[in-house]
């Protein structure tokens, strides 16, 4: 199993205070890797370093082998590294129809004056897409993004997410404020991104979320350490043991 990305002897200090206490955390390609743990464990800090949007006090980041530790969050998505924070994962004053338009495939495309919307192919097929994934989202085209609930923000960030063509996807809390059907056909959907040749999916949870696909990997921090690392069912067996 290869290794797509990874951190390795990580430490992230917010001021006087260290949230990763030199963390090694290994992502596979084409896998679904979760990280669990209470709020404070260091799970969102491990997507945010991964992703370069905190920097390292100490230790490296690497991608494919190569040391991307000094490379800006904004080069890393260019790279292919797809991030969905819990907050602000969506542009707030635009509307529904323009956060999809906004895809990291041609991230000009929605504000060039010489475009005609309603011509657009591209933006056709982005936002069949979506609302492939998400038919919630549909009735909700012509909204801004700043005044839906908080489950149909996710639903948005995760479209957008989904449009992506990605080799490393971090996204972190997935299902906040879904309902129960929702969030099971997110996490089909995110398990998918990782079929072989695909993406490397990183997820950070509070705790292992239901259906996950077979040969999930789990992580579960405690205050900025590994204190479990392996299969999601091994760490079920574990607990219920």
């Amino acid at each position: 199993m290869s290794v797509e990305i990874a951190l390795r002897a990580a430490r992230v200090r917010y001021g006087p205070l260290e949230a990763l206490h030199g963390l090694d955390l290994p992502v596979p390609a084409a896998t679904v890797t979760v990280l669990v743990g209470r709020n404070g464990s260091g799970r969102t800090t491990a997507l945010r370093a991964l992703a370069g949007t905190v920097p390292l006090a100490s230790g490296r980041v690497l991608w494919r082998g190569a040391d991307v530790t000094r490379l800006h969050a904004h080069a890393r998505a260019r790279r292919g590294l797809c991030f969905v924070p819990d907050l602000r994962a969506v542009y707030a004053t635009l509307t529904v129809a323009e956060n999809l338009d906004l895809t990291p495939e041609n991230p000009e495309r929605a504000r060039d004056p010489a475009r005609d919307p309603a011509r657009d192919p591209a933006r056709d097929r982005a936002v069949d897409r979506a609302l492939e994934a998400y038919p919630e989202l549909g009735p909700l085209l012509a909204r801004p993004a700043g005044t839906l609930s908080g489950g149909e923000r996710r639903m948005l960030a995760l479209a957008r997410a989904l449009l992506t063509p990605a080799r490393v996807v971090l996204v972190d809390e997935p299902t906040l404020g879904m309902s129960t059907e929702v969030s099971s056909r997110t996490y089909r959907l995110l398990a998918a991104l990782a079929r072989p040749g695909g993406a490397a999916v990183v997820l950070a949870e509070q705790r292992p979320p239901p259906g996950l696909p077979p040969g999930t990997l789990l992580h579960e921090l405690r205050r900025g350490v590994l204190a479990f690392s392996g299969e999601a069912a091994e760490f079920r067996a574990e607990r219920q043991g």
